[in-house]
């Protein structure tokens, strides 16, 4: 049996082959029994992994988990790096879109205070923003009613 058409085979399952590999495939599968029982073996196989999945772990060992304190800690430690990292990448970004404006010696030093000050505040803001959205969305008011 051609070592290619093997390799082909997760491929027809998952319906991923192109026009001209497919066709090449089922004209092999007719003429090969072998191929055909592997073909088979596999979509057996595929069956059985699509019906599995994760157990859940039960509701009081999530509670344990929200309530811990390293949880607390590592989750605002994170917010606190997540944030430095998004203004520093925000700024650097906004000092590149307007480094024309910043080089150039004719522009003002209040206009390029202006523009950086904006700048700047903008990205604090979009930053807190998102964190607020998160925050909010966290305590939903609803979210014990919806259960």
């Amino acid at each position: 049996m051609d070592k290619n058409f093997r390799e082909l085979l997760a491929g027809y399952i998952d319906g991923e082959l192109s026009q001209v590999e497919r066709e090449a495939l089922e004209k092999e599968l007719a003429a090969n029994p072998e191929l055909r029982a592997e073909l088979d073996d596999l979509r057996k196989i595929k069956k059985v992994t699509d019906m599995m999945h994760y157990a859940d772990l039960p509701d009081e060992i999530w509670e344990n988990y929200w309530r811990s304190l390293y949880r607390k800690l590592e989750r605002g430690i994170g917010w606190i790096f997540l944030s430095l990292g998004a203004v520093i990448l925000l700024s650097f970004g906004l000092f590149e879109a307007f480094q024309a404006l910043y080089t150039n010696p004719d522009n003002p030093l209040w206009l390029k205070l202006g523009v950086t000050g904006v700048g700047l505040g903008a990205v604090f803001l979009l930053v807190s923003y998102a964190r607020e959205r998160f925050f909010a969305h966290r305590r939903e008011r609803y979210r014990e009613v919806m259960k």
